[in-house]
């Protein structure tokens, strides 16, 4: 995997006659130091419609300077990035590349942009001589890639931008504090926050390569219009010509489209955005994208009078498909830590055998074989098609005549019609005997509780503060259904484990007792159902949906 450098970082623009502030003295700053100077010479990289740039994305390939080589720069949060860099070739390296998949999709990486940079450095250091944040003065020259191959021309008859740029980058602890001083000492000399949020971004615009001669938006692919132009669109729009957005009163307000469109839109950007964080094994970006998958499915599920079922359940499919191939890795780091809790709080005298070594065995054979099948899924064919039929759904949502009415009407109904098949269940895995029947149908009480959650979730923007509070009962309930199941998931794995132990001559008592702690709380957890649901599911709660 490439090497990542975490940049916090201020940018500016100044005048070329502005000339910086002393930054001895303010903070913890005891002296600037200077660094020297560099020539810079990058070129961007991204596809013709500028999928990358539209992201906040940057991918180069610079020589020069202390870091040649391939970078590509990842959002984080605003004024933070993640570098991820790779040693110097003529084409981008598949190690990057595989990071922006989820976004180029099989679209062509092509050289856009080209900047020379001579870069002046200084290092702001405490009175102990540590490094806290380094100022780099940069003199920009931009051109077209196409056509630039000589930097001292214009490309391809275009002409070339030129700009001075100060950036202000943490490299120890100096923290957010220091960024504002240096920040206000900056602008009382003259210099101006940057107008653009990265160099490739002022390129673009000012060599006319951004959308309408300026630079991209920030919004990505899977962020455009969705009642623009699109057949679906318009046709939704039209039966609810009249009456679109009329409530109580003839107040106006979203459509029914409006807020499961808007919901749909969030869950695939987080796809999409999470695609290299489960690349690179982040905490908890399995975990997240699997939600997000489920989430998705769901509204396709519980939204049918708003979205055309035909066209979203072969959708639903292969969402459900990838949630399962995000659930080998998920469930494996789940179940690991309940059992290593569970093995923690035995004493050590019943800990008979190297039980921490067989659960550490079986966690990390079962998590090589998941990460290398997890990387060949994003890897391949089936998801690069379902990654591209969702910018399609989000181009040209099916919506049905619904998408046009007031959108708490809908979603009341929708929320509601959820909250009924989720009674149902329950009261049937009430009912069931106690053994494996009891446990199926508490499982598949869980599930309707997790679709009832998410689309009280979606409606929020259209009954608000009710559907908020219906969402968090709901959850109280798959929450408590969700304990239950992993501990009927463990049972299993502890019989494995046991079962092993034993055929090595190691027995299997501490996995046994686990064994019964585990069966004493999904019993624990199936007497408190009743309670947990009667207080969900009084009236007064499904009747404050009704708009």
């Amino acid at each position: 995997m490439a090497d990542t450098v975490r940049e916090i970082e201020r940018k500016y623009e100044a005048d070329d006659g502005t000339r910086l502030p002393d930054l001895a003295g303010i903070d913890r700053v005891s002296a600037v130091v200077e660094a020297g100077t560099e020539d810079l010479d990058a070129v961007y990289y991204d596809t013709a419609d500028q999928r990358l740039a539209a992201a906040g994305v940057t991918l180069r390939r610079r020589t020069g300077g202390r870091d040649a080589g391939w970078h590509l720069k990842l959002p984080v949060a605003p004024g933070v990035r993640d570098e991820l860099r790779a040693p110097l070739s003529e084409t981008p390296p598949p190690e990057l590349t595989a990071l922006v998949r989820s976004r180029v999709l099989d679209g062509e990486l092509v050289a856009v942009v080209r900047l020379r940079t001579r870069r002046t450095v200084r290092v702001l250091k405490d009175a102990a001589g540590r490094p806290l944040a380094e100022v780099a003065e940069d003199a920009v020259r931009a051109w077209p890639a196409a056509g630039a191959v000589d930097a001292g021309t214009a490309g391809a008859g275009r002409p070339g931008a030129r700009w001075r740029e100060i950036e202000v980058e943490l490299v120890g602890d100096g923290g957010a504090g220091l960024l504002d001083e240096v920040g206000r000492a900056l602008t009382a000399a003259g210099v101006r926050p940057a107008s653009a949020a990265s160099k490739l971004e002022r390129a673009l615009a000012e060599t006319g390569q951004g959308r309408d001669g300026a630079a991209p938006h920030t919004a990505g692919p899977n962020e455009r219009p969705l009642h623009g132009s699109g057949a679906a669109a318009a046709k939704a729009k039209a039966k609810g010509k009249g009456k679109k957005g009329a409530g109580k009163g003839g107040k106006k307000g979203p459509t029914a489209g409006d807020v499961v469109l808007r919901y749909a839109r969030e869950q695939v950007r987080v796809i999409i955005e999470l695609d290299p964080a489960v690349r690179r094994d982040l905490p908890d970006s399995v975990h997240r994208m699997r939600v997000a998958t489920r989430r998705l499915r769901s509204a396709f599920r519980s939204y049918t009078k708003v979205l055309d079922r035909a066209a979203t359940r072969p959708i639903g499919v292969e969402l459900k498909w990838l949630a399962a191939e995000l659930g080998v890795e998920r469930d494996r780091e789940v179940l690991t830590e309940r059992l290593r809790e569970g093995l923690a709080e035995v004493p050590g005298t019943l800990r008979l055998g190297p039980v921490d070594a067989r659960l550490r065995i079986w966690s990390e054979r079962r998590r090589a074989g998941a990460r290398d099948r997890l990387l060949d899924v994003l890897d391949g064919p089936r998801y690069l098609a379902l990654l591209k039929t969702l910018h399609a759904f989000l181009e040209e949502p099916p919506l049905r005549k619904a998408a046009g009415r007031p959108a708490p009407d809908v979603a009341a109904g929708a929320v509601l019609k959820d909250y009924r098949r989720l009674a149902r269940r329950t009261e049937a895995a009430l009912a069931a005997p106690a053994g494996r029947e009891r446990d199926e149908a508490l499982h598949g009480a869980r599930k309707a509780a997790k679709r009832t959650r998410y689309a009280a979730e979606a409606a929020r923007p259209a009954l608000g503060r009710p559907a908020k509070k219906f969402a968090k009962r709901t959850k109280r309930v798959q929450q408590l259904l969700g304990d239950h199941q992993d501990s009927v998931v463990a049972r299993g794995t502890l019989r494995e484990l046991a079962t092993q132990a034993q055929r090595a001559g190691e027995g299997g008592f501490t996995f046994g007792l686990l064994y019964g702690r585990e069966e004493a709380l999904a019993a624990d957890r199936e007497r408190a159902l009743p309670d947990v649901w009667r207080k969900a599911s009084r009236r007064k709660h499904r009747a404050a949906l009704r708009p």
